[in-house]
């Protein structure tokens, strides 16, 4: 009887021991499924933006509230200059930026040996020529002082407008590229000058004309369509563009961005806040 008991209690262990297997092994399947599958609670991407304050940043925080119902919280960064904004994007501190056209780009990769590409196009900034001392370019005396941008882009776009408006004469060919050693022609011997850009609409008044960026100029109330003396046309090949790097141009979000840039409702805000001194591109 003894044994008999002995052998009894030793299969009820055996058995004790095998039920405990298999609850165990069958755990994993009964855990609730992770989080990220659940219907609803979707991660946030969070996208940073490095944007010059108007009207770059006042266009993209217009498309927050629609981007945050798609999931992507977009965060947007002021800059008030034109280097660290590309920079800052090709060390992955931002995910993109907005402020610039395309040949300013070109230029800053072929400088910086970088490789930032352009995601959308978005509006385009007509380039005008402001003063506080004269009403007209005829009015410009010999030897007056113009200032113009530094950074190569600009400065070329600027004498290109300088030419068109019969101040200037560059070399055959050079086009937007031309430098100030470009000009062969200033019959009113003018001085120009190469300031940064962010300088100008706080100095205008130091010199007898200044071409500025739209968005600057804007940051001073200076108004193209009302207060340059002359200004590029709406054919201007300058449109600004969202850029971002050849490794996340294609991210759902960043497309999500994009689409709401190129959207009617963006066309709608722009044509209705800057009221012609800035022009869709879509």
């Amino acid at each position: 009887m003894k044994k008999l008991s002995t052998a009894l209690v030793a299969l009820l262990f055996v058995l004790a021991l095998a039920a405990c297997g298999q609850k165990t092994a069958e755990t994993p399947a009964s855990s609730a499924p992770a989080a990220s599958a659940v219907p609803g609670t979707s991660k946030e991407i969070t996208l940073k933006v490095g944007a010059s304050s108007v009207p770059h940043a006042e266009i993209l925080n217009n498309v927050k509230a629609k981007l945050k119902t798609q999931g992507v919280n977009l965060e947007v960064i002021e800059f008030n200059d034109y280097v660290q904004p590309n920079v800052q994007v090709f060390e992955k501190q931002l995910d993109a930026n907005f402020f610039q056209h395309q040949p300013y780009l070109d230029q800053f990769n072929i400088d910086k040996k970088q490789n930032l590409v352009k995601v959308a196009g978005v509006h385009i900034e007509p380039f005008g020529a402001y003063s506080q001392k004269v009403k007209s370019a005829a009015d410009l005396k010999e030897g007056a002082t113009v200032a113009i941008p530094n950074d190569p882009s600009n400065a070329g776009r600027a004498l290109a407008l300088m030419e068109k408006n019969g101040l200037i004469k560059l070399k055959e060919g050079v086009g937007i590229k031309g430098t100030v050693q470009d000009v062969v022609e200033n019959s009113k011997k003018l001085q120009i000058k190469e300031l940064d850009p962010a300088m100008l609409p706080r100095t205008v008044g130091e010199f007898d004309l200044a071409l500025i960026n739209t968005n600057y100029a804007l940051q001073a109330n200076l108004l193209p369509t009302k207060d340059a003396l002359f200004m590029e046309d709406k054919n201007s090949p300058y449109v600004n563009i969202l850029v971002s790097r050849p490794d996340n141009k294609d991210s759902e979000a960043m497309q999500k961005l994009a689409k709401e840039l190129n959207s009617e409702d963006t066309k709608k805000f722009i044509e209705d806040k800057y009221k012609g001194a800035i022009v869709p591109a879509f």
